[in-house]
């Protein structure tokens, strides 16, 4: 599924997104993930000691599991891999609150990348992003495509920080995507980055309606620094793992929960 037929030797970080790829999609053995990369069993066993260094997993016997709430943020390719069948759903659900003829934003999330995927038949669309990876899948849609200047960070590919609101606080846009690496009632929408909060905060800000797309893991856990509190959130996106209880105190802070 991932490697057969491919002849090109992987690399190190190629083979760990792969892995957590894998291992999202229920493949946790050694041997399953020898077989599903085509690699040696001591290569495999490398790279696990390497993604638990990185608290993205941890090593059980004959295999590993996934760290359910990472408190480092992993690089934009080990973040595709992470829970991928419920983004893509998630994705899906967004897609169809997208009319034809809006002005949308779209951060740099993994899976506001894969919301991005399902645009191309939508028909008139401004799509104004951050997001180099979004930008890419864009440019060959018929939408008309705004990238907000700003400072690059690689650990998201996202342009950031004070240089974008040069153009986000001239824009009206009527619906923002945006992801989140932390959600909880107390301290809102939270990030690891400084620059990449304050990016977030301003599309908010200038948005009619905001849509949060995230995975059920990222819901009770916080992270460095607040974007913005719940109460600038209309829409929360996610999957059946949220608690009820959860979707009852949201729906007290008149956040509709869509799973």
């Amino acid at each position: 599924m991932v490697r057969k037929g491919n002849s090109r030797k992987l690399l190190s970080t190629e083979r760990e997104a792969l892995i957590l790829r894998c291992m999202a999609e229920g493949i946790k053995t050694v041997g399953g993930l020898v077989e599903e990369l085509n690699v040696s069993e001591a290569t495999v066993r490398r790279d696990l000691e390497n993604l638990e260094q990185q608290g993205l997993l941890r090593r059980v016997h004959g295999g590993a599991e996934l760290v359910k709430n990472p408190k480092t943020e992993p690089v934009f390719a080990e973040k595709t891999g992470l829970h991928a069948s419920e983004k893509a759903r998630i994705a899906h659900l967004a897609e169809q609150c997208i009319n034809d003829g809006d002005t949308i934003f779209l951060d740099g999330g993994s899976t506001v990348l894969e919301l991005a995927r399902l645009l191309s038949d939508k028909k008139g669309l401004t799509i104004v992003t951050n997001s180099l990876m979004a930008a890419s899948e864009l440019m060959e849609t018929e939408s008309r495509l705004v990238i907000v200047g700003g400072e690059f960070r690689p650990l998201s590919r996202t342009l950031v920080g004070p240089l974008t609101g040069n153009t986000l606080k001239s824009l009206h846009i009527d619906k923002a995507f945006l992801g989140t690496m932390g959600l909880t009632l107390e301290q809102g929408l939270t990030t690891t980055d400084v620059n990449e909060a304050y990016t977030k905060h301003l599309a908010a800000e200038v948005s009619d309606q905001v849509y949060v797309l995230t995975d059920s893991s990222k819901i009770g856990t916080d992270q460095f620094v607040t974007c913005d509190p719940i109460s600038a959130v209309d829409y929360l996106i996610t999957d059946a793992g949220i608690s009820q209880e959860m979707i009852k105190q949201l729906k007290k802070q008149k956040v509709e929960v869509i799973v």
